[in-house]
Formats: C-alpha cells, structure tokens, sequence
C-alpha cells in the first residue's frame, strides 16, 4: 500500500532521509538548518516556519542544510544563492524539477553550483515508500572552495551504501 501522505497535498515538508543527511554532515559539518520543523531540525540552530528562514540572516553559519518546503522551492533556492554570496555554502535536496524558472535562475550551469542527480527514489523520513519524485541535491559553494569535491564523495559514499538497494 502506498503511503497517502506522499500522495495527498496535506504537506509538503519531507523530512530528510537520516542516512543522506548523515553522510552529506560528515562532509559539509553543517551548522543551520533554516527550513525546519522543532520535530525535525537536523541542527542544533535552526529556524521554523515562526522563524521564517526565509526572511532570517543564514550567515554567519559557515555551512547550511536546507530541505525546504517543495511548494516554496524557489523562494527557498533564491535564498541560498543570496545567502552563497555573503559566504555560506548551502546544501539543498530538493525535488528534481529542472524545468523551473528557479532551476535556470539559480543552479543550471552557474558558477560555484553543484549539482547531484539522485539515482532512484528517496524514502523521506517516516515514509516506508519512495517519494513519486526524483531528487538532486544542490551545493551553492559560497567561500567553501573544495565543495564540488566534498559532494562528489557524498555521492560516492551514498552510492556505495545504496548499491544493490533498488
């Protein structure tokens, strides 16, 4: 049976799947989390929809992981680009929607983004099926200037640990 809420609109926060995040913390030692809930912040400092991390400053937090609302996706990647060009990296999952204006804006082929195209489909955190979406995750390098390193070897470590999983 398919879980009805990764069908239904009743919501559209997902929260990150804990290996994923795992193996992406290790490498990029985030430090905010600005699109949380209290129940599923991933970092000790981070901002709820009463916050509003949209309108909150992410810098001077060094490295960022944001896991944004799908339906406020853009809002959220115009907000880390901005927020990459005062200095902090963001790293975003995010469905893989490449045909948005936000994905052309602000990711598709622009300097210091990085780009990883998930193989398969993610089961997001208390979901026992997969998401009806492909997912990439997203790094705006601001002053971290080994990311597209450091992402490559979450790929590598995620696809080792997956492999043979689907």
């Amino acid at each position: 049976m398919v879980d009805a809420v990764v069908f239904s609109k009743k919501s559209d926060e997902w929260s990150s799947p804990k290996l994923l995040y795992d193996i992406m913390d290790r490498q990029f030692e985030f430090s905010l989390d600005p699109a949380s809930t209290d129940e599923n912040a991933l970092c000790e400092m981070h901002y709820t929809q009463k916050d509003d991390g949209l309108k909150m400053p992410w810098w001077p937090a060094l490295s960022c992981y944001c896991n944004p609302p799908y339906s406020q996706a853009s809002k959220w990647i115009a907000k880390a680009s901005a927020e990459a060009t005062k200095g902090s990296t963001v790293v975003m999952l995010l469905a893989a929607h490449t045909d948005t204006k936000a994905f052309h804006d602000y990711i598709c082929q622009k300097k210091g983004v990085y780009i990883w195209y998930i193989r398969g489909r993610l089961k997001f955190g208390g979901h026992s099926n997969s998401a009806p979406f492909p997912s990439m995750v997203v790094v705006f390098a601001g002053k971290m200037l080994d990311a597209e390193d450091r992402l490559r070897r979450v790929q590598l470590d995620w696809d080792a640990r997956v492999k043979g999983k689907g």
